[in-house]
């Protein structure tokens, strides 16, 4: 195992819990994809790393001892990640969530999640994906009841996005659970399952009566969960916008497993910025606002980004928002802190009066590392409008 000989300050950051290894911490950086010693500037050990290139860093770390990833090392990290998952796993009305999340669960790089009897794997980087039949091996150890996995590819370099790789197939398009709500998934179609996992506790708020009886604008609506949880909920009508094509197709289907009839869920395949000028020239109003862009996004008119735009979507949102109306804004960038992005709101909102009623992270199968506040991610922010 290679020696790798830390700063003061890179070894500060991790005595601190920091797991994650940045490009601008290490001059003429040269190693890749390989397990290597970490050591202060006084020959301490400091833990066992892995060094990959992916797009947050150039690798992790995996623990302050020194470890070999063998089957039994996994078996190990799999049994204590299933552990405190028990309260999903004897969810009744839950079949699908995190099984294991990156460095909340102690290994960066990778991350396991659960779509009824299927586990879905995602590779981050070249080098915890060389390690996956060890990863899966000792999966099946740990999770014999699953039927068959999946895997995504989230790094560059090979050939293929999406793949089935042990056990039985799944059918093209199946139901899950989530909050006692059928939604339709896909786990072999591209980088995309149909619905995000880490957004459950959103979608169970609308359940359990922020949408009962009103009108809900979904914007960047992807497959439409949100408005179907919201339509599940008690909305009086949905709207769901997004640009893509495909989005109504996949949209419907949840709909359909639901038995829920499209007569008050309107789906539109449009851009938001154009469907905000849309919606003002017919006098369209609602009472609840939900905005999940991605952190970025370009079509052919422009380019959109969470840090620079944000804000815009909530100055538009007011517009159209009936009076004592809420907004549920939401970014996954984990470039953007809390306060930042609050910030952005503010700037947004201006003058109008408004409260924060709530803000939810990320749920509990989702861990996080509680050293490095970049792992939390999602930022949900509920918000009354006076």
């Amino acid at each position: 195992m290679n020696k790798l000989i830390l700063d003061d300050l890179v070894a500060r950051k991790i005595n601190q819990g920091i797991q994650l290894l940045q490009g601008q911490d290490f001059k003429n950086f040269s190693l890749n994809d390989q397990v290597v010693g970490l050591y202060n500037s006084k020959q301490d050990f400091l833990g066992t790393a892995y060094l990959s290139s992916q797009n947050k860093g150039i690798g992790w770390l995996i623990s302050r001892d020194q470890v070999h990833l063998d089957e039994d090392f996994f078996i190990d990290l799999l049994t204590r990640a299933r552990q405190k998952r028990q309260a999903y796993e004897n969810d009744e009305l839950t079949t699908a969530y995190r099984l294991f999340n990156q460095e909340g669960d102690h290994l960066g790089g990778l991350s396991i999640d659960r779509y009824g009897s299927y586990a879905l794997f995602s590779w981050y980087n070249s080098y915890i994906y060389s390690l996956r039949d060890v990863i899966i091996a000792a999966f099946k150890q740990v999770y014999p009841e699953l039927l068959g996995g999946y895997e995504k590819i989230r790094f560059k370099g090979l050939t293929y996005e999406s793949a089935h790789c042990y056990g039985q197939e799944a059918p093209d398009t199946f139901t899950i659970l989530e909050n006692g709500v059928h939604y339709r998934v896909f786990l072999d179609d591209g980088l995309m399952t149909g619905i995000f996992l880490d957004q459950h506790e959103v979608r169970l708020s609308l359940i359990n009566g922020l949408a009962l009886g009103k009108s809900v604008l979904n914007m960047f609506s992807y497959t439409a969960a949100f408005s179907i949880a919201a339509a599940m909920g008690g909305a009086s009508d949905t709207t769901s916008v997004d640009l893509a094509k495909r989005s109504r197709e996949l949209s419907r289907a949840h709909f359909e497993a639901n038995s829920l009839d499209l007569t008050h869920h309107q789906l539109m395949v449009m851009d938001v910025f154009d469907y905000y000028r849309y919606a003002k020239r017919r006098g369209l109003s609602y009472d609840l606002i939900i905005l999940d862009p991605p952190s970025f996004a370009r079509n052919k008119k422009q380019t959109f980004s969470v840090v620079k735009d944000y804000h815009k979507l909530i100055s538009q949102a007011v517009e159209i928002l009936n009076p004592e109306g809420t907004i549920i804004a939401s970014t996954n960038a984990s470039n953007v802190s809390v306060e930042q992005f609050q910030q952005e709101l503010e700037k947004g909102f201006g003058r109008i009066k408004h409260r924060y009623l709530d803000l939810k992270q990320l749920p509990a199968d989702f861990t996080v590392n509680k050293a490095d506040k970049r792992s939390n991610y999602l930022k949900v922010y509920t918000i009354k409008v006076e």
